[in-house]
């Protein structure tokens, strides 16, 4: 009788099993993010912080999720999964650095007496310690030229555009962009025609070159806006901006 050693065999099936359950795909619903949103942001984009404080796990979690993975995994991803993996990972990393430092008043409270908040190495991504201005401003900006991002990244203050409370997912991206675009331009303390005069969100100055590469700031409002502004000749002038927590 012939007996065929089948340790080989079975070594071969466990190494395939394990490498099967260790390396999961990257969930690109980020259902648990919008669980989170859900649970403790509402429809205005105000934030029950003390709540998400108590029960911060899910937020915790997906945060450990997301900065475990690696930027060549990142890189295989399409552009609208990359894109709605930083979009959701600058908010849920703001969301995190108010409730490490809450109760605050103002996101401007945390930092270093001469340093801002958007430079606190409180970001995990692609497993190394970085910042929020890293995400803006060394890769969203320079690297996606999206001008819709100023409609969805936000910074916990009132002037931001309201933080969704949906996860941005990439199936339906561009609809999410344009949709935060109309609902920020559609807040009058914020965004308002009066008579020949546009009154804009001073995020519409600041980064001014991300809304003009193809055409004028009023050519770029014109789609997403709530009155119809075609053929005018408008006078653009700045609204105040509210540095006071989006908090409930």
């Amino acid at each position: 009788m012939i007996i065929i050693n089948k340790t080989p065999l079975l070594l071969i099936a466990l190494i395939a099993t394990f490498a099967t359950s260790s390396v999961r795909a990257f969930d690109h619903t980020h259902a648990e993010f919008n669980e989170v949103l859900g649970k403790f942001v509402n429809t205005e984009g105000m934030v029950d912080y003390p709540g998400l404080k108590a029960y911060r796990s899910k937020l915790d979690h997906y945060l450990k999720e997301t900065g475990a993975i690696s930027e060549s995994e990142f890189n295989g991803w399409t552009r609208d999964q990359r894109l709605a993996f930083l979009i959701n990972v600058y908010n849920a990393e703001t969301l995190q650095l108010i409730i490490d430092n809450y109760p605050v008043k103002s996101i401007k409270k945390i930092g270093s007496l001469f340093g801002q908040p958007w430079d606190v190495k409180s970001v995990t991504l692609f497993g190394k310690k970085t910042t929020l201005n890293t995400i803006e401003h060394k890769i969203l900006r320079p690297k996606y030229q999206e001008p819709r991002i100023h409609f969805v990244i936000v910074c916990a203050a009132m002037g931001c555009p309201p933080l969704h409370n949906k996860a941005f997912v990439p199936e339906n991206l561009d609809d999410q962009l344009n949709a935060r675009g109309r609902y920020f331009l559609s807040q009058k303390n914020k965004n308002r025609l009066d008579g020949n005069t546009l009154y804009l969100s001073p995020i519409f100055d600041w980064f001014a070159e991300d809304f003009t590469k193809s055409g004028s700031l009023q050519d770029f409002v014109t789609p997403l806006f709530p009155i119809d502004l075609k053929g005018k000749k408008l006078k653009i002038k700045y609204t105040s901006y509210d540095w006071s927590l989006n908090q409930q």
